[in-house]
């Protein structure tokens, strides 16, 4: 008989769900979703990958149950593609207490939730993610979005899921680039509230990315853990939940000059966004030195994106500020960034001065172009 998943709970109220994390949980996902239901119709979004492993794999029991199968990559977070999902949810009749259900990583959470925070006014949610940055990020939290020209996720909801169900076994089938993406994000959570957390990681953080399920469960658990308790305290983030874009203002401009088009994934612009958060911040010596050297050292001893893999996006610190002008955080005109005081240290710094941020990317852009 299976082991019992481990429940961490967001206590959110009427909105309040579970997060199940545990292995093997696929071929049993119908006796744990079907209690979160009142029908039993069903829409699964996923991509062409992860349908290719993991399709028949997934236990649905007497679930009527359409999917929906999308192209793999950040280009799916469009309007376009949304539109592809309704129109999938009205061939099959959804009404509003059915149930859409993301199976896939952070692409196919984000748009599959948007879809469901505005199909008629709303169905329910539930979250399948099958990344380990998805399990430890996006799948938790209820941020829903897609993509526009404008930037990263500017057009989106608040909109909780149901349940969400992290599988590790599904995380064997991931790439090791994969894998390193999703661990930027469980160091995030040390670097930005747990520096005992960001202890262990310096000591255990290869076992995570080895595979080692006993490892990697405790990193996902406290990863969510973390977010349960700071996405309760800030749902809609008006405050302290903006801590957890630490190294995403910069991440997100340069996924934006990336051109989103699959040569920087989201972890590795977020890895490389914190080694700037970090530096940006000694520079201003709010943290030590050793502190942003004690970052870079993690980053580079497990193989984590860092700055000089990204230089060729440095080099033109004009559209980057501009891109970082565009982040959701901003209030007028004023930057908001996530800045460190030391490791386990972060604090949200609005008003952040253009002109610092400026210097110190045209300072990026010579020391690496």
């Amino acid at each position: 008989m299976s082991a019992a998943p481990d429940i961490v709970r967001v206590d959110l109220g009427p909105r309040s769900y579970d997060i199940c994390i545990g292995a093997g949980l696929l071929p049993r996902a119908s006796s744990l979703i079907t209690p979160h239901l009142s029908s039993h119709k069903v829409v699964i979004v996923t991509d062409e990958t992860v349908a290719g492993l993991y399709r028949d794999e997934i236990d649905l029991g007497e679930l009527d149950a359409a999917f929906v199968v999308l192209p793999v990559g950040e280009r799916s977070k469009s309007f376009d593609t949304l539109q592809t999902v309704l129109d999938a949810m009205f061939a099959h009749h959804m009404g509003r207490n059915d149930a859409v259900i993301a199976l896939g990583g952070g692409v196919i959470g984000d748009l599959t939730g948007f879809a469901a925070s505005i199909y008629k006014r709303g169905c329910r949610f539930i979250q399948i993610p099958t990344t380990l940055l998805s399990q430890v990020d996006s799948s938790v939290g209820g941020k829903t979005a897609i993509n526009v020209a404008h930037g990263k996720n500017l057009v989106g909801a608040f909109y909780q899921p149901k349940l969400v169900l992290s599988d590790m076994s599904v995380l064997s089938t991931l790439p090791e680039r994969e894998l390193r993406a999703g661990y930027a994000e469980i160091v995030k959570y040390g670097l930005l509230g747990d520096a005992h957390f960001f202890e262990w990681l310096e000591v255990n953080g290869k076992r995570v990315l080895d595979g080692d399920i006993e490892a990697t469960a405790y990193a996902v658990r406290l990863s969510c853990e973390t977010k349960a308790r700071i996405v309760a305290e800030d749902e809609l983030e008006r405050g302290t939940r903006a801590l957890l874009n630490l190294g995403h203002t910069f991440g997100h401009a340069l996924e934006a000059q990336s051109g989103y088009g699959g040569e920087l994934l989201h972890g590795e612009a977020v890895s490389a966004g914190m080694e700037m958060a970090f530096e940006f911040s000694a520079r201003l010596g709010l943290c030590s030195e050793q502190d942003a050297a004690r970052v870079t050292q993690h980053f580079s001893a497990l193989g984590l994106t860092r700055l000089p893999d990204v230089a060729h996006l440095l080099d033109d610190p004009k559209a980057l500020l501009a891109h970082m002008q565009q982040d959701k955080k901003n209030e007028g005109d004023a930057l908001t960034l996530i800045l460190a005081r030391g490791i386990g240290d972060a604090f949200v710094q609005k008003g952040a001065s253009l002109h610092d941020v400026s210097n110190y990317l045209q300072y990026l852009s010579l020391k690496l172009g």
